[in-house]
């Protein structure tokens, strides 16, 4: 690929990512809580087709597709469920969900509070849920622009099945990608569980 055809791709991911986040913010807070029912039947089915007994997920943001009602089943549950904490590298180091958050200082992202693990902690989950901007039907992904999970799901030895979250307007055919950025298996909305056809593996 060229220089020109990897420039073109950066601008065509920034301009989606821009225009995405501006619709979230439009919809307001309100929209993830109204959606929040399906979207957790969605994703309690999903960890138990796949018999998942650990986890990895992620503390949402305001606009983002509502979590926690699902990190609260997993617990009663009785899953294990790993929550990322941004390094200063790049890279995650994770934490086990206990219902306790903080706010990261740089990003503003929501984070756990318990002792953090290490990254190779997420080698032994079973599945891994991942925010997003935008995906593709085809498994390509638009992440936040910082590659956190591109970088953790490249240097896993052995990856589980790795479904992104996003609201149903945010699912397309497919979204702009370069090289780097790492495919999903499928995409879990309020309105279903979407599998990636053909399969990433």
């Amino acid at each position: 690929m060229s220089e020109h055809d990897e420039t073109a791709i950066e601008d065509a991911k920034r301009a989606l990512r821009r225009q995405l986040r501006t619709e979230r913010a439009e919809r307001g807070e309100g929209f993830a809580a109204e959606r929040s029912p399906g979207l957790t039947e969605h994703l309690k089915q999903l960890t138990e087709q796949l018999g998942a007994r650990t986890i990895s997920a992620y503390l949402s943001m305001p606009q983002e597709p509502d979590t926690r009602p699902f990190l609260e089943w997993a617990a009663s549950a009785g899953i294990r469920v790993l929550l990322p904490v941004i390094r200063a590298d790049g890279l995650l180091d994770w934490a086990e969900h206990d219902g306790t958050e903080t706010i990261e200082a740089t990003l503003g992202i929501p984070e756990p509070t318990a002792e953090s693990l290490p990254p190779t902690a997420v080698e032994s989950i079973d599945l891994m849920l991942i925010p997003a901007t935008a995906v593709g039907r085809d498994g390509s992904r638009l992440g936040g622009g910082r590659g956190f999970f591109d970088k953790t799901i490249a240097a896993m030895r052995e990856c589980p099945p790795v479904y992104a979250v996003v609201h149903d307007e945010e699912l397309f055919d497919s979204v702009p990608h370069a090289a780097y950025d790492q495919p999903v298996d499928g995409v879990v909305t309020q309105s279903g569980i979407h599998r990636v056809i053909p399969p990433r593996s």
